[in-house]
């Protein structure tokens, strides 16, 4: 099969000797050479900005106690970098697509590390706040970078798969792994080494993609849409702070309504616009796929259950069972290895067998099941009868559907437009995380108030409010995987999309408006599923 490459080579990369006059098989486009190792380079990328939603979490109260700030400043550390990543996400998938991925991804790694140094040397709330959002920014342009680089990566189905696989067990896991670590390393070093250890993986990334990540810069560089960028931008910064805004003040605050009707307002706009614009910051063809836009939702849904569920088991793990951060972060781990486990099953036998129309649902279920078991823990469970078998569920269920989604996502996309699709499925995971987040916390909080009024004077009650009001949010999270189970049977197609013959339609005519860049790659080389 012959393809040929747009763009040429950044400096210092090269694609054969001189003279070469036929490809070699180092030089195949479908078997890139050091594929394998570009995919430890993108997984510890992922993992990095993944963790950082949940290691810090761990660390607040130390850091607390350091800087002297309030209980109301512990929230906008989280916050701060939740606003930033989500509501810059689009943008930074797009400029992935404008001026090489490579280059944004090296951005990505060196920025966060710089940020994360001043993080974890801050001397004030004030400075500890800046570097979280200034980390949130670079991890919207790293994010994309990397599940964009990994898509055009690897364009052989099979390797794909396997890929994939690794890459969504880590962006599932992460969340998990963030709390370990975060645990190990407040109880053994310091809070600081929460942040500066984001500066240990880029050291190692950004010497990594040196030597394994291949690049090319855009042979065509269009206006960016500004437009767009302002409109998407403004419409989830508002949609993230509304619900941040209503974990810390509660739903009858009107400023919380008044940020999210005015996100709702903003994207609707920034969804006109977009049938509009001469070059759009998110093509609406990308998300018009049935599969594809199956795959979004499904990221938000697990997004959503999958944060609440870490944040409400690590409370009652700690202030129930009464265990230490770092043994908290280790009962995650049968979750985290049973996830990875089966993101492989997922992607490289069940998806080409039966399609996600069963796998995806099938997840939904089984992670629904898990919040509902979760339900019943009390104030003298175990952890090897009552929470462990519930985790592991959960960790089957998450491995059906993040790898799968993340996957079907990104499939059939242009080369051209890999960044913002990329972008796309982050912003959904970390709009999701933060929703769900907000919406559990202020539920939660709810339920715990009520408990405690209606029964005054019953021995250990703060305890049994607590245990309540953790029971309230795995119900609710069960209810939003209930949710994702119907709409990924109405939504996706049946079939094996794996198995489809790659289609040549607008978005693969080279010289058609999706040209924004390429970084080079055959274009529509990945099978697409079919068109609905």
């Amino acid at each position: 099969m012959a393809h040929s490459t747009p763009g040429t080579p950044e400096p210092g990369t090269s694609n054969g000797g001189p003279g070469t006059s036929a490809a070699s098989p180092a030089d195949d486009p479908q078997h890139p050479p050091h594929r394998w190792g570009a995919l430890a380079v993108i997984g510890l990328a992922q993992l990095m900005v993944v963790l950082d939603v949940t290691i810090v979490n761990i660390a607040l109260p130390s850091a607390q106690k350091d800087l002297n700030f309030s209980n109301d400043g512990r929230q906008w550390i989280i916050t701060a970098y939740a606003l930033a990543f989500g509501s810059l996400l689009l943008l930074g998938g797009r400029l992935s697509d404008l001026v090489g991925r490579r280059r944004t991804f090296v951005t990505g790694l060196i920025g966060f590390a710089a940020a994360s140094t001043l993080g974890g040397a801050a001397q004030s709330f004030t400075m500890l706040v800046i570097a979280r959002a200034v980390q949130g920014m670079f991890g919207a342009v790293l994010a994309p970078s990397a599940l964009s680089l990994l898509t055009t990566t690897f364009i052989d189905p099979r390797e794909r798969s396997r890929a994939f696989g690794v890459f969504g067990a880590i962006a599932g896991s992460g969340g998990a792994i963030g709390l370990l670590l975060g645990g190990i390393l407040t109880e053994h070093l310091d809070w600081r080494w929460t942040l500066y250890v984001n500066d240990v993986i880029a050291v190692f990334g950004v010497i990594g993609t040196l030597c394994f990540v291949r690049s090319r810069v855009p042979t065509r560089r269009p206006s960016l849409d500004l437009r767009g960028t302002a409109l998407v931008g403004a419409g989830l910064f508002c949609i993230v702070f509304g619900f941040s805004n209503a974990e810390t003040h509660a739903w009858r605050n009107w400023t919380c309504w008044v940020f999210l009707v005015a996100g709702a307002v903003l994207l609707a706009l920034f969804t006109l616009w977009e049938t509009r614009a001469l070059h759009p910051l998110l093509p609406l063809r990308i998300v018009r796929d049935r599969n594809r836009s199956a795959s979004y939702i499904s990221v938000f849904i697990a997004g959503v259950g999958m944060f609440g569920v870490f944040l409400f088991l690590t409370y009652y793990l700690q202030q129930t069972l009464r265990y230490s951060p770092v043994t908290t972060g280790l009962a995650f781990l049968p979750m985290v290895g049973m996830l990875m486990l089966t993101a492989q099953l997922s992607t490289n036998v069940l998806l080409r067998r039966v399609g996600p129309k069963i796998v995806i649902p099938v997840g939904m279920a089984t992670a629904s099941i898990a919040m509902v078991w979760l339900t019943g823990l009390g104030l003298h469970s175990t952890y090897p009868a009552h929470v462990l078998p519930p985790l592991l569920i959960l960790g089957f269920g998450l491995g059906l559907v993040m790898p799968t989604a993340m996957s079907l996502a990104t499939l059939g996309v242009a080369v051209n437009d890999q960044g913002v699709a990329s972008a796309t499925v982050n912003t959904m995971q970390q709009v999701g995380g933060s929703i769900g987040t907000a919406l559990f916390n202020t539920m939660a909080a709810s339920t715990l108030t009520h408990y405690a009024k209606d029964h005054l004077g019953t021995p250990n009650l703060k305890a049994k409010a607590a245990v309540h009001s953790y029971a309230t949010a795995y119900w609710l999270a069960a209810a939003f995987f209930a949710v994702g189970l119907i709409i990924s049977v109405l939504l996706y197609r049946p079939g094996r999309p794996l198995d489809d013959t790659a289609t040549v339609g607008p978005e693969n005519v080279p010289g058609h408006d999706a040209g924004d860049g390429s970084e080079g790659g055959p274009e529509g080389n990945t099978a697409p599923s079919r068109r609905s």
